[in-house]
């Protein structure tokens, strides 16, 4: 099991004690198979974007040589046009289970090297993952419309689906902000890069007729602020017009309107949101009452119906248990967390306008 001295950072009263903390990263790593891939848990599918999150919250734990597993077995299993599948099933094989190839999926591989970057300041990493990183932003602005969303994946037979998802745009807004950092530090200018996170974000922030109508799922209430396209009072608008109707008080946020069904994932990231925007309070409150969520074995129970007071599914998934240590990470001012979360030292594109 991983050392309570190597999680001393992820240390957060009423949250993680170090030992907590430890036996919850050891579940993490206990769910990554000898290749690198992190699946939801043994036996189970894994997708890119929840594998990505997972091998974050290793390397926020300290365990940088198993998160570059997790990089490098996407690396391995990246698709010719730079996509990867939306799903994989457990094994040695490994073999695809879902042929669809989600846009925010295959962004998603740019914030996990540039969060791997920052925590471990391995320069060789880096090359070798810059053509897999690279391939992957030019495969999602493909879908890029001319308002500035991107739609959200390719069908099997690679036919484009160009209806927008705000949560996945969010997420790719930030995943673009990355790979433009990933650029600037190679000293490799994309200007098309800049001009499609700042499309991306002015209609993230202006334009919510240009997505997909999902409004009674929580992600797409705290998503924009997470993503970074939505800060400062704009965000805390955004943010108390919809507290009551998606948060629970003593258990969490709830996934989607009007079940009564909270979920650790969701309420975890929800609360890196609210350490974003300045709200640290509210987002150490969140993290708290999820701990309801926190089985024996340190990993986390993905939701909780709260009308038949019943644990809902019957599984504990690495990426709830990575949504957690993020969270803690980022409250607890890891440097590389808060940077790829916070954005202060991201680029923001250019103006949309500019070129005109």
């Amino acid at each position: 099991m991983t050392s309570p001295g190597r999680t001393e950072r992820l240390v957060l009263p009423g949250v993680l004690t170090a030992e907590q903390a430890a036996r919850t990263v050891a579940g993490i790593l206990a769910a990554q198979r000898e290749d690198g891939a992190i699946p939801w848990f043994r036996g189970h599918h894994l997708d890119p974007w929840d594998h990505t999150e997972a091998a974050m919250a290793l390397d926020a734990a300290g365990e940088h040589g198993r998160a570059e597993a997790a990089y490098d077995w996407l690396a391995r299993h990246q698709n010719p046009d730079g996509s990867w599948y939306a799903a994989y099933a457990d094994g040695d094989a490994g073999a695809p289970t879902d042929r669809g190839r989600e846009t925010n999926f295959c962004g998603y591989i740019a914030v996990g090297v540039w969060h791997h970057y920052l925590s471990t300041g391995d320069d060789a990493f880096l090359d070798r993952l810059w053509p897999t990183v690279y391939a992957a932003i030019e495969y999602v602005l493909e879908l890029q419309q001319p308002g500035g969303e991107i739609g959200w994946k390719r069908e099997d037979d690679g036919t484009p689906v160009t209806d927008a998802l705000l949560t996945g745009s969010s997420s790719l807004y930030q995943a673009l902000r990355c790979a433009l950092a990933f650029a600037e530090h190679r000293e490799e200018p994309q200007p098309d890069w800049e001009l499609a996170v700042g499309r991306l974000g002015h209609a993230i922030r202006s334009h919510p007729e240009r997505f997909l109508e999902k409004a009674r799922y929580s992600m797409d209430w705290y998503y924009p602020i997470l993503g970074g396209a939505v800060r400062g009072e704009e965000a805390r608008r955004r943010i108390d017009a919809e507290w009551e109707r998606f948060v629970v008080p003593d258990l969490g946020v709830r996934c989607v309107l009007p079940n009564p069904w909270v979920t650790g994932g969701e309420s975890a990231e929800l609360a890196l949101a609210l350490w974003a925007m300045g709200e640290s309070e509210r987002a150490v409150q969140i993290l708290t009452w999820i701990q309801h969520l926190r089985a024996e074995d340190g990993m986390y129970w993905t939701g909780y119906v709260f009308d038949d007071d019943a644990i809902w599914p019957r599984e504990r998934t690495s990426w709830t248990a990575g949504s957690l240590l993020l969270a803690v990470a980022a409250v607890g001012g890891d440097e590389a967390t808060t940077s790829v979360f916070g954005g202060e030292r991201l680029p923001t594109g250019l103006d949309p306008d500019c070129c005109r």
